[in-house]
């Protein structure tokens, strides 16, 4: 199944300017949630979810702890409260979870294409849980968003992009992360994301190597930027490419796109 072009794009752009390879963005992706931005439940578009009463039962006030416990919704033990298989029913799930204390529910839940779970809301730069949860039912760029904050929170993408897929898996995953073949299917994945993205577009980004991204930091050293020319998109030409961008009067975003490469001649 072909990959939807519209997360393609997403990931470009939102990698572009929180700095994250977006060949990562799309290999987590694709092996959280295959790519799918969206279900239909109850007639809306809404993002991929899986809900935790373990956290549920933790981050609640004790006053609503039992109640939650009676209603079958939490429980202190991992696993014990368990996901339906659809879609519909985990959302059922988490309504009612939100209708006894929504950030606690909002923050027990995995969101989105990246399954990033709510409870790292304020580290990732939200006011909450809830907002987390908003950005990610409001747009593929907002998952995406929470998806980049996550990986460059502790170079998870960098890890991944330089070829540590143990080490990515065992902190992505979980140290269990073998007896899910996570490592594997991330590798997988991560190849398949790569040539999903030269497919989509002649555009250079942060993860990108090889003959293309040499002439772009040769041409980038020729308007004054002073750049190593290694042939290899990371981080300091991902900071050079914003910063001449911005002085050219160009979107700031971190990546060589059709426009960019117009106006320095590649």
């Amino acid at each position: 199944m072909a990959i939807d072009r519209r997360v393609l794009e997403a990931a470009r752009d939102v990698g572009g300017r929180e700095g994250v390879a977006p060949a990562a963005l799309v290999a987590v992706a694709l092996v959280e949630t295959r790519g799918v931005p969206f279900v239909e439940v109850k007639g809306a578009n809404e993002p991929l979810i899986r809900f935790e009463g373990h956290y549920f039962d933790r981050l609640l006030p004790d006053a609503l702890r039992a109640k939650a416990r009676a209603a079958g919704l939490s429980h202190p033990r991992a696993g014990r409260i368990a996901n339906p298989p659809g879609q519909s029913g985990r959302w059922a799930l988490y309504e009612a979870a939100r209708a006894l204390d929504a950030e606690a529910a909002a923050a027990s839940v995995s969101w989105g294409l990246c399954q990033v779970m709510g409870l790292h809301g304020k580290t990732l730069g939200f006011g909450s849980a809830v907002e987390l949860a908003e950005a990610a039912r409001a747009s593929i760029p907002g998952q995406m968003s929470i998806g980049a904050r996550f990986l460059a929170h502790g170079h998870l993408g960098a890890r991944l992009m330089e070829g540590d897929v143990k080490g990515f898996a065992r902190r992505y995953n979980g140290p269990a992360y073998g007896k899910n073949h996570y490592d594997e299917k991330i590798a997988a994945a991560l190849k398949r994301a790569k040539n999903a993205l030269a497919q989509a577009g002649d555009y250079l980004s942060i993860g990108d190597e090889g003959d293309a991204v040499l002439r772009l930091q040769m041409a980038l050293r020729n308007v004054g930027s002073p750049i190593v020319l290694d042939g290899i998109f990371g981080p300091r030409t991902h900071e050079a490419l914003t910063v001449w961008q911005t002085a050219a009067g160009l979107a700031p975003s971190g990546i060589a796109d059709e426009a960019t490469r117009l106006r320095l001649r590649l």
